[in-house]
């Protein structure tokens, strides 16, 4: 044994606290070869370090750093995104008082949205997300004023000149229609301020509601406004992926 493998917390171990598999089903994987550290495949009896090497898992990234925490909160509508807010408004670190580590939010939802956001103490994660290069896509959920003919459904995934560029919808999606109004899912990849409720402007239906459900792999699902949840193994292997981690 060399003095690296001296040192550390068996890889089985590691994998299996990160809930990844048991730790017979851990030295499985890494029998098979599913198991990468920094670049490198996996030996039985590997000792790591689990904050500072990288695993991969069948290609997806495992978070073995146990100080680095992920959670999904649903924020409510009135709430500014903003984990400390210098005019006393209500804000996310309302919501974040059961959690031990220091969080951020990563990216922003106006005072009037709801949805989706998510906390992370993961710098180099949030960066990721955050980054144009990396088109993340975000879905939401839209009433908007009147029903929406053709032309215009065509004109949003085309393109609409905006006053700081074009923006499209990468997918659109209709849940109903009624009295006058409709209930639109729009997928977009881009996070410029304010940006569905803008470009629903520019075609003429103005957004009354607005609520994020999805960014890239993790959903809204049934979370409750105002409370929030840890995300699990797979799917911040899942956004880790998405972003070349």
């Amino acid at each position: 044994m060399n003095n690296a493998d001296a040192e550390g917390v068996r890889l089985q171990k590691v994998l299996s606290q990160a809930g990844i598999a048991s730790r017979r089903a851990a030295e499985d994987l890494i029998s098979r070869g599913k198991v990468k550290v920094n670049g490198e495949p996996a030996r039985l009896g590997q000792r790591v370090d689990p904050a500072k090497d990288v695993i991969h898992v069948s290609g997806k990234r495992v978070v073995t750093d146990v100080d680095k925490v992920y959670y999904a909160i649903n924020k409510p509508r009135g709430i500014v995104s903003t984990m400390d807010d210098d005019e006393g408004r209500p804000s996310l670190a309302e919501f974040a008082k059961g959690i031990d580590q220091r969080v951020f939010h990563v990216g922003r939802l106006d005072t009037d949205s709801e949805g989706l956001l998510l906390l992370t103490n993961d710098g180099e994660l949030a960066n990721r997300i955050m980054h144009p290069s990396h088109g993340l896509p975000k879905v939401y959920r839209a009433q908007v004023n009147g029903i929406m003919d053709k032309p215009t459904w065509n004109r949003l995934l085309k393109g609409v000149e905006l006053e700081d560029g074009i923006a499209k919808a990468d997918k659109l999606k209709i849940i109903d229609e009624h009295a006058g109004q409709s209930l639109i899912e729009i997928t977009i990849h881009e996070g410029r301020k304010h940006i569905v409720r803008r470009l629903m402007d520019e075609v003429g239906h103005h957004v009354s509601r607005l609520v994020r459900t999805e960014i890239g792999p993790v959903q809204l699902r049934n979370l409750k406004p105002g409370t929030l949840r840890r995300l699990t193994p797979n799917e911040v292997g899942e956004l880790f992926r998405e972003v070349g981690l």
